[in-house]
């Protein structure tokens, strides 16, 4: 249990560091509208390369087809840890190798920068309270770390913002991304590439998430009719 404990602990550890290291990438390195790359189109193939390497690890590894395998090479309860260890690299890899792209799409100062301001913070409080929600320890592989035959399962969330969106954590992350008053191409092409990601995924999370809880996740989506957008999908 000391192994395990240390894996799960270190890989919680792990998060944090590639979260904060993707929130100074975002807000200070892509904050700088640099001249526009020679041979941007190079560039964005990277970049897009990059990304999609840890979108379909997430995707990859989130199927019941995927966990199973894995459970059979590691101890079930270090399934989660290893998926966050792993889903940590890869994102810190994405914004370290990133290529950048360079140009302005648009600046606002002064005034106007308070309505940006305003949409970050809700989003950032959206990510905040749908995280808790959801247990954290549980998030990062490290609730999973017990005694056999007492493995933690996070009930379905109807409180907050779970209960006006049925993935309330991808909403704040596309307030976050899309609500800087600065966005530069490099801003924009992060943010639209992670967006189309997330839409792509959800139906297939939706299919894991009825296929793990079954009538509850049904009742549930009959319940909070939105996946996204409240009002639109």
């Amino acid at each position: 249990m000391t192994f395990r404990s240390a894996v799960a602990w270190s890989g919680g550890v792990a998060f944090l560091l590639s979260l904060g290291y993707s929130v100074y990438f975002y807000l200070v390195a892509l904050g700088v509208p640099s001249l526009t790359h020679r041979d941007w189109a190079y560039a964005f193939g990277i970049d897009a390369a990059l990304f999609s390497g840890f979108a379909l690890h997430h995707s990859i590894m989130a199927r019941s087809g995927a966990k199973a395998l894995v459970a059979r090479l590691i101890p079930p309860d270090l399934e989660r840890s290893i998926y966050v260890w792993i889903a940590s690299v890869l994102f810190f890899l994405t914004c370290w190798l990133w290529q950048p792209i360079g140009g302005l799409v648009y600046r606002h100062t002064g005034v106007g920068r308070l309505p940006h301001l305003a949409i970050q913070i809700a989003g950032l409080w959206v990510i905040a309270r749908a995280a808790r929600l959801l247990d954290p320890l549980d998030l990062a592989g490290i609730r999973q770390i017990r005694p056999a035959g007492r493995r933690h399962t996070p009930p379905i969330s109807r409180h907050g913002p779970y209960g006006f969106v049925r993935h309330p954590i991808y909403l704040g992350w596309l307030l976050v991304t899309f609500g800087v008053a600065t966005m530069t191409v490099d801003r924009l092409v992060f943010a639209m590439i992670s967006a189309i990601y997330l839409m792509a995924a959800i139906p297939f999370e939706e299919g894991s998430l009825r296929e793990a809880f079954g009538d509850e996740y049904v009742r549930y989506c009959r319940q909070v009719r939105w996946r996204l957008f409240p009002g639109i999908w």
